[in-house]
């Protein structure tokens, strides 16, 4: 397990010095993602030697065309090509049908040739579209994002090794981890409830041993409850809405809030910010992670982990057969 100062030198982060408390250490996301793709480069690579010409393989379902859809995708398809996964874009227009975004969703659960789906929300159809039929009409064991109630039951009971976990909370545990701060036995806090981030965040702490409380929009006293908190996970889709003083001193905050607030000093006229005031958190944290450069670049690489996980298993299933 890292040390904070092997932590410091390895990803580059400040600290606290000497007897005086400083600023907290930054859990650099785009640093230890970079760490993660290296490492699944070289599996990748393994499995080529291994089967020739073999790529783990990944389809990015989209409807319609929107810009900020767009961007996600970019940057999803620009880490599969330099980890070597053969990520494609299926694209339909915004005038699709539940039905035809089933079809496509089956199309490719029944293509062996692909290990991985992912369905680029929100759907942007003028159609009415249920979103849920939708993740969970993806087979299990292609659904890399974790999203289908079945990956998602297998975690809420605690079997991780035998389900995909959503990758931001994934990556959440992953910079967790790089604190060298043990997860069992602690007091963890979860702001939010969404089933992308919020609800699966509460079992993976659950499940690695950490008692686990859950705030939401309904807490009425939420910031007696951060203060409780050695680890501090936010995902409320609210500007800046966690203070400092809230904080726990030497707590470990990740913040998963993506917002845009005004700023004139900026060319576009707003700026990034996460749901953590981060000025004043950084002056109580242990460790904390910036907005922009934290959690999402991790939010990428746990789906590009997912999917070479779904290639592996796919070729000891292959295995298997080949020797029966």
């Amino acid at each position: 397990m890292l040390s904070v100062a092997a932590l410091s030198l390895r990803l580059g982060v400040s600290g606290c010095q000497g007897s005086k408390r400083s600023i907290a250490t930054v859990i650099s996301g785009s640093k230890t993602s970079k760490v993660v793709r290296d490492r699944l480069r070289a599996e990748v690579e393994r499995m080529r030697s291994q089967v020739f010409g073999f790529r783990p393989s990944l389809v990015v379902l989209q409807v319609g065309d929107r810009d900020d859809s767009n961007l996600y995708i970019s940057t999803k398809l620009k880490a599969a090509a330099e980890i070597g996964i053969d990520a494609k874009l299926t694209r339909l227009p915004n005038t699709a049908t539940q039905d035809e975004v089933l079809q496509s969703v089956m199309a490719v659960n029944e293509d062996p040739s692909v290990h991985g789906l992912i369905v680029q929300l929100p759907l942007d159809s003028v159609n009415h579209i249920v979103t849920e039929q939708i993740t969970n009409a993806i087979s299990p064991e292609k659904d890399v994002d974790g999203l289908s109630f079945i990956n998602a039951g297998k975690l809420s009971r605690g079997d991780l090794k035998d389900c995909f976990i959503p990758c931001t909370p994934n990556g959440c545990m992953e910079l967790i981890r790089q604190t060298g701060v043990t997860v069992a036995g602690k007091h963890a806090v979860v702001i939010g409830r969404s089933k992308i981030v919020g609800a699966p965040m509460h079992d993976l702490l659950l499940w690695n041993h950490a008692t686990v409380t859950t705030c939401h929009s309904k807490t009425p006293d939420l910031p007696q409850q951060v203060g409780r908190a050695d680890i501090l996970v936010v995902g409320a889709g609210r500007a800046e809405m966690v203070r400092g003083e809230w904080v726990k001193e030497g707590a470990v905050v990740i913040d998963c809030g993506i917002n845009h607030v005004s700023d004139e000093t900026k060319a576009s006229g707003k700026r990034v910010v996460g749901d953590v005031h981060y000025s004043s958190a950084n002056q109580r944290a242990g460790f904390i992670t910036p907005v922009p450069g934290g959690v999402g670049p991790m939010t990428v690489a746990m789906l590009m982990e997912n999917t070479v996980q779904s290639a592996q298993r796919f070729l000891l299933k292959m295995a298997a057969r080949w020797n029966q």
